[in-house]
């Protein structure tokens, strides 16, 4: 049945589901990656696809930008389609001296100066961890291709210009891989509602040290990125047959 945001029949989505926050880009995935795809989303151009992958059906749907709008989306595709697990595939800002450019940041955990978690968790402290056999799966898939990797706690921000310029140096000091603004609402969807979640993000950009990918570069590595992703989605079903 359809809900509000998504016009999709019962069982057009497969049991995964992978969220850019494009939906360009989700576009550009179901195109490159998938075979047999049929478009099963477009309300607010929001575009959702399903095809197949390696055999294995799969789906991808965009989320948009900031917890709220991938809270929605992450929601109704688990309550009104029975989505059983959720990988994000973007991009975020690094920080630490030992994260560079091109790397790729697995978000184990995600802090945020968000809310949405303690609304859920009656406003409590709530740990919004990823699952660990999709993050097992996904560090494996990243060290068969070469790719390096960071495994580690994400921040999710609620701004992306944050006036609050001495944050950059405070996410350093406690070790946070990746700065990002979606994961901490998707891990806490994925507990509230019985569902699977992980991130898994290119570094696009260094806060501090101000390097930065070019347009060809950021399409390269988030083929990489992707490679990886789907990897983990077929290593998962390996080990849970």
């Amino acid at each position: 049945m359809a809900t509000p945001h998504i016009n999709a029949a019962p069982g057009d989505f497969a049991d995964t589901v992978l969220m850019p926050g494009d939906p360009l880009r989700a576009k550009y995935i179901a195109d490159t990656y998938l075979e047999n795809v049929r478009q099963v989303n477009d309300v607010r151009n929001m575009f959702g696809y399903t095809g197949t992958y390696k055999g294995r059906e799969m789906s991808v749907m965009g989320h948009g930008m900031g917890i709220p709008s991938v809270s929605i989306y992450a929601k109704e595709l688990i309550t009104d389609y029975g989505v059983k697990s959720l990988i994000r595939v973007g991009s975020c800002g690094a920080v630490r001296d030992d994260v560079n450019v091109r790397d790729v940041v697995i978000g184990m955990g995600a802090s945020t100066d968000s809310k949405v978690n303690r609304m859920r968790f009656n406003d409590h402290d709530f740990a919004a961890i990823a699952d660990f056999e999709l993050t097992q799966h996904a560090v494996a898939a990243a060290k068969a291709k070469n790719v390096p990797v960071k495994v580690g706690n994400i921040f999710s921000a609620d701004l992306f210009y944050n006036p609050q310029t001495e944050m950059a140096e405070m996410l350093k000091r406690y070790g946070i891989v990746g700065v990002e603004m979606e994961a901490a609402g998707l891990y806490g969807v994925a507990a509230e509602f019985g569902a699977r979640a992980m991130t898994i993000c290119t570094v696009s950009d260094h806060i501090l040290k101000g390097d930065s990918l070019s347009s060809a570069d950021r399409q390269t590595t988030f083929d990489d990125m992707m490679l990886i992703a789907l990897d983990t989605v077929l290593r998962d079903d390996a080990a849970r047959t």
